[in-house]
């Protein structure tokens, strides 16, 4: 069955829908979309990286999100709003990792794979990767989605509840790192943060507790995957850009429902 391309797309998709949408779900309420785009653009500093050393590209890029990441963490509250940092330090890293990448004239790389994702060309080592790291991701925001839904409403409620907000943040640091790494292949850097917030965004209006808001994200992602292979396939559109424009409109169909049921 693995050896027909659309079905390895179609679980890619799954997968990357199934673990990106809790990790989504924080993203939407910790107003913190432009932090995993900036996780996101440190991946291709960690392809450079990679090419430089002759390493595997995966681990290479899990440790650049990572640094990126707990970067950002640190140098909050030293002087700059948030969003300059987090602006500052996103497209730093892609331009850095562009150019670093540029000048090893000795390795061969599809860059445009890297940036906009390449979700038909994925093997069934690439489904290991995407489904295992997955279904760490969702094992580890599972083990603390209590410290971090509290850390998320209300740090000073966490700590008195003995819950140390600092640590919930980099649980969810890493878990995005993860995510961020294993879904290069299927969406590209460019789109991952697409991924992270639209179908999180999209299932907010139909959701009225936070578990609901993060399966309906996992839904909605996987419809988004579904629907954007069979538009790319019917209209010969690239993949990742057609499944994240599938996302885009369930997002639209599910802002309009709930204007009409607030109307009604």
């Amino acid at each position: 069955m693995l050896n027909d391309f659309m079905v390895r797309a179609t679980l890619a998709g799954m997968g990357i829908a199934a673990a990106s949408a809790p990790l989504g779900c924080f993203v939407v309420w910790r107003r913190m979309a432009y932090f995993g785009e900036a996780t996101a653009h440190a991946a291709v500093l960690g392809v450079a990286l990679a090419l430089a050393l002759s390493a595997p590209v995966l681990p290479a890029v899990i440790l650049a999100s990572l640094a990126m990441a707990l970067t950002v963490v640190l140098l909050r509250g030293h002087g700059y709003a948030m969003d300059t940092l987090l602006g500052v330090m996103a497209h730093t890293a892609l331009a850095a990792g562009m150019v670093a990448v540029s000048l090893n004239t000795n390795a061969r790389l599809d860059l445009m794979a890297f940036l906009f994702g390449d979700i038909l060309a994925v093997t069934p080592g690439d489904l290991a990767v995407i489904w295992g790291g997955g279904i760490l991701v969702i094992g580890l925001v599972a083990w603390h989605w209590s410290d971090l839904l509290v850390s998320t409403l209300n740090p000073d409620l966490a700590r008195a509840a003995g819950v140390d907000p600092a640590k919930a943040e980099l649980w969810l640091t890493l878990a995005l790192a993860l995510v961020v790494a294993v879904a290069i292949k299927v969406v590209g850097v460019l789109l991952i943060a697409a991924m992270l917030v639209i179908p999180a965004a999209a299932a907010r209006p139909l959701a009225r507790t936070p578990e609901a808001m993060a399966l309906g994200a996992g839904a909605i992602g996987a419809a988004a995957a579904l629907g954007g292979l069979y538009a790319a396939y019917w209209f010969d559109t690239p993949a990742g850009p057609s499944i994240v424009c599938a996302a885009s409109v369930i997002f639209v169909l599910t802002t309009l429902a709930r204007s009409v049921a607030r109307h009604r």
